[in-house]
């Protein structure tokens, strides 16, 4: 265990830096153990800081100091004080100054992925959040920026591609077969930003030209056998380089942008200025090797990474409290790139299905904690789905309240005021404010409170009057911290429909006029509220909450009935879908308290059979949001719903709904199947991508009934399959089941696609997320398989990651060795890795929503893990949150 409690940081204790740098001058001579990097920066005090302070602390850790300088003159020993995570020089001059530290560094034992480290032989960084005291002494916080220039001296047979951030100034010639490249950065940024790359790459180029008529070369640096794979990166930069210019009016600043792709990446992607370095998962794509969805998530995070130019490097955040100022707003940007994209109903459901099974279960946790936090020990744990996709929701209702129009003025001022800043949250909402006119006060309370809000619906219809008399309710669970919460400001966009399914007006009592929209947005802020909606012919079904207008748990009385009429007439895309899952819910709710009560039926309530049937038989254009209208909420979706999860039973509940759906509408789905089972490689455009999409729902539904022809058309199609979309939907048709083909189909792919890792990422995910019972004994032997590394996360995530997180029923079973499992995989990755291992041990952190004897088995490993030797700040925060 750890010999000394690590300490917490607290937004309240923020004060500006002391010292700033104006410039970094940095020097790398290269090697795989023993590099030498030669810093030289210059300091001057910072007007803005409180006190006489003539002390300069520099953050660093697990480096070696060589030698420092201030003004040229060499320092010894007694003049400066060293210490695990820091180097302090007392007395520097008042005035600017020029200091110069000498360090060397071991990349090759850096299997933390931080600072310097090397992936397949190849120098790269990874500096956000705190990397960069890994490479060299520096003021290693985000509101300190400098210009920096790089020069990188490295063996030139085995590193010829040097890269750095900004433009390339100077190239030269060594002895010993040596050469070096210099890179000069031109915009101020903070350290986090600072990126290097070496290897043996190979570049796709292309040009782009920007609305004033300005050229940027574009690269995409890879290992030469990925080359192939690239185009679509490329294709999906220029569009988001597009989409920026007309949406937000942001041009790119410099002449070069550049992405590389590496295989050993603990995030997705980091938007280092000019340089940005990819997980290889979010560039490579190719219609054989790359799923629909992967072409998806690749355009969508190169937009994420490249929208960041200028939310998150021309202007950041002030300190990492404000994480979610340049996060969140990123990732509303990417959000609304990809429905522009792709389909804009199918987008917003797989961001709120994310929203509800994985954010909403933080926010119901002990590691809930607000948008903007209060505290860290270890600012890697709050790269979280608080801060990114609940931040994301945040800007979008800012947008809801103040109206598109205003929301662009608002950017168009938060760019003009802050550029080459560091700045905070409120200083954004400020700006959302003085351009619309809108007063956001209470609703900033969404950055200070932890929690999912809930809203408690209740209507009457006063048919003499021709009113309905709606009642709307807020409250909000405890969190850590935070017993009472104060009411929010919540969007609610409603509509209301009539019993043959059309839109009624929506006027409120007091208005002249009903509201011209067929949906409207209710501002709520009080504790309890009543809107009065008036001249209503007839008694409404209320739509409530359409486009899920805010990040918040809905409570109605709403039964399969009126479920049932919303899935098949609400004009709300988002609402419709909701109102089908719901329905699908409720009845494997129902089938979970019959199994409880030792019933066996034999057949499920018909409403969700005729409502599915009935949606089957319509004409649809967007065949993608058809898929997902006939797909059944998931495990974890449906246990959100339950005060007390039974892993077992809702698994058996839910599969016996969908195995009845597959029995009573066979025909449906083997038509459908039938008529979209065309070969389409190479196509990616949305119509394409909606064929495969329906196809292969249908194709999982009739796998479910076992029968020798379902058993022929997965092995059939898994064979004749010329796209990856298709070939992996009809493996896990077959993983899943008992078909007599498994094994050789899964020897098949991985003979197939062994040199590919992504590749065999996804056969490792699919062994790890079959159902089926023994499946982690089949894990602990794909652990052994040569293929497994420990050392590389998107491996590690593949395995480990998606059996703990991804398979409740197997990783829940009740003798608890699925949690015996992953703590023993979390304990030796602390000390490899340990950002990866805290990750993979949040699957412990819900144990008190289960069974008496499921938390004890779940707390017993994380003290466990907890009274590890030595254990990181990183595991150490999660589990001991976990257990308070």
């Amino acid at each position: 265990m750890r010999e000394h409690t690590p300490n917490t940081v607290y937004l309240r204790d923020y004060t500006p830096p002391d010292y700033l740098i104006e410039t970094a001058d940095l020097f790398f001579e290269l090697d795989e153990e023993n590099t030498r990097v030669t810093s030289r920066l210059r300091v001057r005090r910072n007007p803005e800081s409180p006190g006489e302070h003539r002390e300069l602390e520099l953050n660093g850790e697990e480096l070696v100091l060589e030698s420092i300088r201030l003004n040229g003159r060499n320092l010894n020993a007694p003049e400066y004080r060293l210490t695990e995570e820091s180097l302090v020089l007392p007395g520097v001059p008042d005035r600017p100054f020029d200091l110069e530290i000498v360090t060397r560094i071991n990349p090759k034992a850096n299997t933390a992925l931080e600072g310097l480290y090397l992936s397949k032989g190849m120098f790269c960084t990874q500096c956000e959040a705190q990397g960069f005291r890994k490479i060299t002494y520096f003021a290693d916080r985000p509101d300190v920026m400098a210009k920096y220039t790089t020069t990188i001296v490295a063996d030139k047979s085995r590193y010829p591609v040097l890269l750095s951030n900004g433009n390339r100034i100077a190239t030269g010639e060594l002895k010993n077969g040596r050469h070096w490249v210099k890179w000069e950065d031109p915009f101020k940024k903070p350290s986090y930003l600072f990126a290097l790359v070496a290897g043996q790459l190979e570049c796709l180029e292309d040009r782009y030209v920007t609305g004033s008529g300005k050229e940027v070369t574009l690269q995409i640096f890879v290992e030469k056998h990925d080359l192939d794979k690239c185009d679509h990166a490329m294709q999906s930069l220029k569009n988001a380089m597009r989409w920026d210019e007309e949406n937000y009016g942001r041009e790119y600043d410099l002449d070069l942008y550049m992405i590389v792709a590496v295989s050993h990446f603990n995030m997705g992607a980091m938007e280092n200025k000019g340089l940005n370095v990819f997980n290889t998962k979010y560039v490579l794509a190719r219609p054989d090797t790359a799923t629909d969805a992967d072409y998806e998530h690749v355009e969508g995070v190169i937009g994420h990474e490249y929208f960041h130019n200028w939310t998150g490097n021309r202007i950041t955040c002030r300190d990492w409290f404000q994480l979610s100022l340049k996060e969140g707003l990123t990732v509303f940007r990417d959000q609304e790139f990809s429905a522009d994209r792709t389909s804009r109903a199918v987008k917003r459901i797989d961001e709120v299905n994310m929203l509800r099974t994985r954010q909403f279960a933080e926010d119901a946790g002990p590691l809930a904690h607000p948008v903007r936090p209060e505290s860290y020990i270890e600012i890697n744990n709050f790269y979280t789905l608080t801060v990114y996709e609940k931040g994301a929701e945040v800007v979008r209702m800012i947008q809801t309240l103040v109206g598109k129009e205003g929301f662009r003025k608002g950017t168009d001022l938060y760019f003009q005021r802050y550029d080459g800043q560091a700045v905070t949250c409120d200083d954004f909402v400020k700006c959302m404010e003085e351009a619309s006119g809108t007063d956001l006060g209470q609703f900033r309370r969404w950055y200070s409170q932890a929690g999912t809000p809930e809203l408690h619906l209740a209507a009457d219809y006063d048919a003499a009057n021709r009113v309905l008399n709606l009642t709307v309710r807020q409250t909000c669970p405890p969190t850590p911290g935070q017993p009472a919460k104060d009411p929010y400001h919540i969007p609610l966009a409603l509509g209301l429909l009539a019993p043959d399914g059309t839109e009624l007006p929506l006027q409120l009592e007091g208005e002249t006029e009903s509201h011209a929209q067929k949906s409207r947005v209710l501002d709520v802020k009080e504790r309890e509220q009543r809107f009065r909606f008036v001249n209503l012919s007839e008694k409404p079904v209320i739509s409530a909450l359409r486009g899920f207008s805010a990040p918040v748990r809905l409570r109605m009385d709403r039964g399969y009935q009126e479920l049932a009429f919303l899935f098949a007439h609400d004009a709300d895309p988002f609402n419709r879908w909701d109102a089908g899952q719901e329905l699908a819910t409720q009845a494997i709710l129902d089938l979970v308290n019959r199994f409880a009560k030792g019933e066996t039926p034999e057949t499920i309530d018909s409403h969700l059979t005729d409502a599915y049937r009935k949606v089957i038989s319509q004409d649809w254009s967007d065949l993608s949001y058809l898929a997902l209208l006939l797909t059944l909420p998931s495990e974890d979706y449906i246990s959100a719903s339950m005060k007390i999860i039974d892993p077992d039973a809702v698994h058996n509940a839910r599969q016996a709904v969908k195995l009845e759906l597959a029995g009573v509408l066979a025909s449906e789905f083997r038509r459908l199947y039938e008529t979209y089972h065309t070969d389409e490689a190479g196509r990616f455009d949305a119509e394409a991508v909606g064929r495969r999409r329906l196809k292969n729902v249908c194709l999982a539904y009739l796998s479910e009934q076992e029968t020798n022809e379902a058993h022929r058309l997965s092995a059939k199609q898994f064979r004749d399959a010329r796209t990856m979309t298709d070939q992996i939907s009809a493996l896990s048709a077959i993983v899943n089941g008992h078909n007599p083909e498994k094994a050789d189909c899964l020897a098949e792919f991985y003979e197939r696609w062994q040199e590919e890792d992504l590749v065999i990422d996804k056969w490792f995910t699919l062994q790890a997320t079959c159902h089926l019972p023994g499946t982690l004994d089949r894990v602990k032997e794909l652990l052994t398989h040569p293929a497994f590394d420990l050392k590389t996360p998107n491996r590690v995530r593949s395995l480990i990651g998606a059996f703990s997180q991804a398979n409740p029923v197997n990783f829940h079973a009740p003798d608890g060795a699925g949690y015996e499992f992953l703590a023993d995989h979390v304990i030796a990755l602390n000390v490899l890795n340990p950002q990866v291992a805290a990750r993979m041990l949040t699957a412990l952190t819900p144990w008190r929503r289960y069974d008496a004897q499921r938390q004890k088995l779940m707390r017993q490993q994380l003290q466990r893990i907890a009274g590890t030797e030595n254990v990181s700040k990183d595991v150490y925060e999660v589990a001991m949150k976990s257990l308070s």
